[in-house]
């Protein structure tokens, strides 16, 4: 089978329309339509409901996904372990989205000065996907803030992630600043079930946010407050354009760095590891 037709099948699920898939693949909505049709033929089955406003999956498309996904990403590793764009090692890593924006940047980008020559594939998914592409061998290495606990996964702690709560607003109480124009950060089950406990009688939050930098450019350009990285927001809070909301706890996640057991890469991958430097003053900050 042509991989271009299960690329072009995993683009129209993404978009869910035909002429937003055409243009991110940079073809015409008619052969769009015609790699989809020769899909549909090839497999006997139709992976697509075709309705007025609307394009979803059929039963047999759900299960195609997983599959499709899986034989892009096989033929991509297999692509680059034959040849590796001439690098003589390469590494398949992966992380959470919640942790690229927080963590992962700057340790990918001294992975890059650092070993240069070193052939790299970097991808966001949720935890659970992230786990499902390591047992398949899609990946070499996977962050995650709440790993799952395998006997065939390693699992290392790389980094630890503080949470401050700050607020666009001087001068605000904690409990000001959990009021109405308060953002709450998805940063997994853990931090929910620890941030009930530590306020249970804050009202519910009428914002919700998956990722940190949401909430971030919210507060910087709308107002609220949120619990957000403290290296993330240190600049801000130096420019006096975030503050530091005074009393409020403060939170800590672990980041981990996951891969399989019996990887043939593990001296790779703790070599790729011990680049990681994520820590900051919270004294300093608290100062500014």
């Amino acid at each position: 089978m042509d991989i271009e037709l299960l690329r072009t099948f995993l683009e129209v699920n993404r978009t869910r329309h035909f002429g937003e898939a055409a243009e991110a693949l940079h073809l015409t909505q008619a052969a769009v339509s015609a790699r989809i049709k020769q899909l549909e033929t090839i497999l006997g089955v139709k992976v697509f409901d075709r309705l007025k406003r609307d394009i979803r999956l059929t039963p047999e498309g759900h299960r195609l996904l997983r599959y499709a996904d899986m034989l892009i990403s096989g033929w991509r590793k297999a692509r680059q372990d034959v040849s590796a764009g001439g690098a003589a090692q390469q590494l398949a890593i992966g992380g959470s989205i919640r942790l690229w924006d927080v963590a992962l940047q700057e340790w990918f980008i001294s992975l890059r000065t650092t070993m240069p020559d070193l052939a790299v594939i970097a991808e966001s998914h949720s935890p659970d996907l992230l786990t499902r592409r390591l047992l398949d061998g899609l990946l070499d290495v996977a962050f995650m803030l709440e790993p799952a606990q395998l006997e065939v996964l390693n699992v290392r702690k790389v980094a630890l992630v503080q949470l401050v709560l700050v607020s666009s607003e001087t001068d605000q109480t904690v409990e000001e600043a959990l009021g109405q124009n308060y953002l709450m950060v998805d940063w997994g089950l853990a931090h929910a079930v620890e941030h009930r406990r530590t306020f249970p009688d804050a009202a519910e939050p009428h914002v919700r946010v998956g990722q940190a930098k949401i909430a971030l450019n919210h507060l910087l350009k709308i107002g609220g407050s949120a619990y957000l990285p403290a290296r993330m927001v240190a600049d801000d809070i130096t420019l006096g354009q975030l503050h530091l909301v005074q009393d409020a706890p403060t939170f800590e996640h672990c980041a981990y760095a996951v891969y399989p057991v019996r990887s043939a890469k593990a001296a790779l991958i703790k070599q790729a590891l011990s680049l990681f430097e994520y820590k900051i003053d919270l004294n300093e900050l608290k100062e500014q």
